[in-house]
């Protein structure tokens, strides 16, 4: 698994809409019709990347602190699954069943939702404001898979608090870093 750093979506950037199912209850989420007047943290995320396995409780937790002050959190896959079918829609569901996910856990099976985004790596995170402009892309923490540094979430939390408190988020914003996206082969890719 090729370590990525994500692209860094330009700031101010309108939040791309889609329409995708939720692993877990079937039901179709659409973004942002569905959140409205709301902020809304948005990361890219799969089963099997050591990234995302290392940060998962902490993504847990800040979606529990942060959802009763009015953010809501989505999280898509959109890796190839025939490819990697531990990131198959039933094996979703079974992950977020099991780590009690308190977010929807999107199929991006066409993987438009991922390019529309720029995403590259697991995981990926997106802060819309209310008005569904682009605020934060970038990092959860310092923390990585074997370099001791504890997972808090930091970066994410600190630009959440600012947001709720009507500051401006600085635009200093490190990149995130992952397993790279498992992109389908594409008729051009042949």
């Amino acid at each position: 698994m090729a370590l990525t750093d994500s692209n860094m979506l330009p700031l101010g950037t309108l939040a791309p809409e889609f329409q995708l199912q939720d692993s877990v209850t079937d039901q179709i989420v659409r973004f942002p019709q569905d959140l409205k007047g709301k902020v809304c943290v948005l990361f890219f995320i799969c089963n099997h990347c050591p990234y995302v396995i290392h940060v998962n409780d902490q993504l847990i937790s800040i979606a529990n602190d942060y959802k009763p002050k009015g953010i809501e959190f989505i999280a898509i896959s959109s890796n190839d699954a025939v490819a990697y079918p531990d990131d198959a829609p039933e094996k979703m569901k079974e992950n977020a069943i099991r780590l009690g996910y308190p977010f929807p856990y999107l199929i991006d099976e066409t993987q438009e939702v991922a390019i529309a985004y720029q995403a590259a790596c697991t995981p990926d995170i997106y802060v819309f404001d209310k008005e569904h402009l682009l605020v934060y892309r970038g990092r959860l923490d310092g923390s990585r898979p074997g370099n001791q540094i504890p997972s808090t979430g930091h970066d994410l939390r600190t630009a959440l608090d600012a947001l709720l408190m009507n500051q401006p988020i600085s635009e200093l914003q490190i990149p995130s870093a992952g397993c790279n996206i498992k992109w389908k082969k594409r008729k051009e890719d042949l």
